[in-house]
């Protein structure tokens, strides 16, 4: 029971209270300056803030746009005959109708400017309709004349993002069609002044009180997971979208509650993904369980409960929690009796163990280790100090590349490698080729070719584009599971699916054309800097040999070399 005077409030079953402001806090998991912007936009109260404040009209209008799109598509797709396909794929993937409604799904035809267009005549302008990721300007429109602009989602069924307080800040859309013109089967809005992928947890809105009530949150890594989760009536239930959990997701979700069971794939990608997410949660204290669908259940949560609901009820109440979870597959046909092999299974649960950020804790799980390995607990604690040492010379020093810090797979421990994330421009950009090279379909996958070896020929990525290639040239054709497993010796068996990862926080929102775009201004751009640096080199060699001679051979001999660089620099630029 909640009494209320003044403004204030009290619950007469916990003894707490307090205004207006700590209710919100307290019971939406706000923050002060969330519930005082929630407060004022009820009572239509503007606020000033600081001029670093981010445009705070324009935000409220992109606002305003997305809630108008997302009324347009759920009519249509409610009400449009054209919609009949997308209502027939909704209704066979086992949505009800007050589901549809519930999740305001909607869809649009493939049609270039159909939103823009509408939502044109109702008053927005074009520049905000751009700044909303919901229109496209073509290369050289005018903005004036409000041609040269089309739709980013065409021929797709609509699912609205909501934040968590409910405010529709994005789209994510997936084709009813696929073709060589759809851009890929999901489209999301890049990002904008309202959506972040990396704050937004969809589904947050609709869970966060039973979240609070059952103390749990159940994480799953896919929309129609959530929705179909929350259509069985489990309502604790919430997605990150297909990305690495975030540490600003993580901190959002521990406001309402610092149980998480996470679903996930159980190849080594799906693993691969959300190991980072793992380990940021562990960090923020919260306690990590797995949940395992039983072989035949389904592959995801979604087919699960088609089908059979308890399976997937029954797996999330008996998710293992993370580190038993990590002891039994670390153990798995393991021969504890080899010394190596007890190294392999102390390198990679040390290395989880140290994230933990509660000392009692973290000493139970050496304890654990330590019984278990017939190992001293203070050896470990040794081994667990190296390990982290390791891993801040790493930080420090991106020439490091001696040692790694697991992923809690079994590896090698003799010839453990890290992912070195390259700081020169030449870095920077191999990097973005090959996040773009990954989301691109086969057909433009054959720019591989254009890339200059010699480029590549100091980069982290050689071996990664020589894989590329063997494969590429043997049938025009590149397999992602077979990339990763031929990587593996080379470098490091998670670059792959780093630059995966990357490449879908970067550029989920772009169209094919915009990506083949992007990837022929990144060669030119690694064309051009790397005759910058070899310009660079071949001048300070110049240099060099101009002060390094002690007699008159010295000198004939260094200008004889000195011509030879010159014909080089001459050469380099032309």
């Amino acid at each position: 029971m909640v009494s209320r005077e003044r403004q204030s409030w009290h619950c007469f079953g916990c003894s707490k209270g307090g205004d207006i402001f700590s209710f919100l806090q307290e019971i939406e998991g706000m923050d002060f300056i969330e519930a005082l912007r929630f407060l004022a936009d009820r009572a239509g109260i503007r606020l000033e803030f600081q001029a670093n404040e981010v445009n705070s009209s324009q935000r409220n209008r992109i606002k305003e746009i997305n809630t108008e799109a997302a009324r347009f598509f759920h009519n249509f797709l409610l009400k449009m005959s054209a919609s009949k396909s997308a209502m027939d794929y909704l209704l066979k993937r086992g949505l009800k109708t007050e589901t549809i409604e519930e999740w305001q799904i909607g869809f649009i035809p493939d049609q270039w400017e159909l939103l823009t267009q509408y939502l044109l005549k109702k008053g927005f302008g074009i520049d905000d309709l751009v700044a909303s990721g919901l229109t496209i300007k073509k290369e050289g429109a005018d903005a004036k004349s409000q041609k040269g602009f089309y739709d980013r989602f065409r021929g797709r069924i609509m699912f609205p993002i909501w934040d968590v307080h409910g405010t529709v800040v994005g789209f994510t859309g997936r084709v009813l069609v696929e073709t060589e013109k759809s851009g890929g089967k999901y489209v999301n809005t890049p990002q904008t002044i309202v959506y972040d992928k990396s704050r937004v947890v969809f589904g947050l809105d609709k869970a966060k009180q039973e979240i609070k009530h059952k103390d749990l949150i159940v994480m799953v890594e896919g929309q129609m997971d959530v929705i179909a989760c929350h259509q069985a009536g489990q309502k604790n239930v919430v997605a990150t979208s297909g990305t690495a959990l975030t540490e600003s997701q993580v901190k959002l979700l521990k406001r309402y509650s610092k149980n998480i069971s996470m679903a996930f794939d159980g190849d080594a990608a799906g693993q691969a993904a959300i190991k980072r997410g793992i380990d940021l949660a562990l960090q923020e204290g919260l306690n990590v369980n797995v949940i395992k669908i039983p072989d035949g259940g389904g592959k995801d949560p979604d087919e699960c409960l088609k089908k059979n609901p308890k399976v997937w009820f029954d797996s999330v109440v008996n998710a293992k929690g993370i580190m038993d979870w990590y002891f039994g597959r670390e153990f798995a046909n393991k021969n504890i009796s080899d010394p190596k092999q007890k190294q392999i299974i102390a390198d990679a649960l040390l290395a989880e163990i140290s994230l933990i950020p509660f000392a009692v804790e973290q000493d139970h799980w050496l304890r654990e280790l330590s019984g278990k390995l017939d190992v001293d607990v203070s050896v470990l604690r040794e081994n667990m100090k190296q390990i982290l040492d390791k891993s801040r010379r790493t930080d420090r020093d991106p020439d490091f590349t001696s040692g790694k810090k697991s992923f809690g797979m079994a590896q090698d421990v003799a010839t453990p490698k890290i992912i070195i994330e390259e700081t020169t421009r030449l870095g920077r950009l191999l990097e973005k080729f090959f996040m773009i090279f990954f989301r691109l379909p086969v057909k433009a996958q054959s720019s591989i070719n254009d890339l200059n070896m010699e480029v590549l020929s100091t980069s982290i990525y050689s071996a990664l584009y020589e894989n590329i290639k063997r494969q590429y040239n043997g049938n025009n054709l590149i397999d992602i599971n077979k990339l990763r497993e031929s990587i593996v010796s080379d470098t490091n068996e998670n670059q792959v699916d780093l630059l995966l990862m990357k490449g879908e926080l970067e550029f989920s929102g772009f169209l094919e054309s915009e990506l083949c775009q992007e990837v022929k201004n990144i060669l030119d751009q690694l064309n051009a800097e790397w005759l910058k640096t070899q310009r660079k080199k071949l001048q300070s060699e110049i240099e060099q040999l101009e002060k390094s001679f002690d007699s008159a051979q010295d000198k004939e001999n260094n200008f004889a070399k000195q011509k030879v660089l010159m014909e080089e620099l001459q050469k380099l630029s032309i």
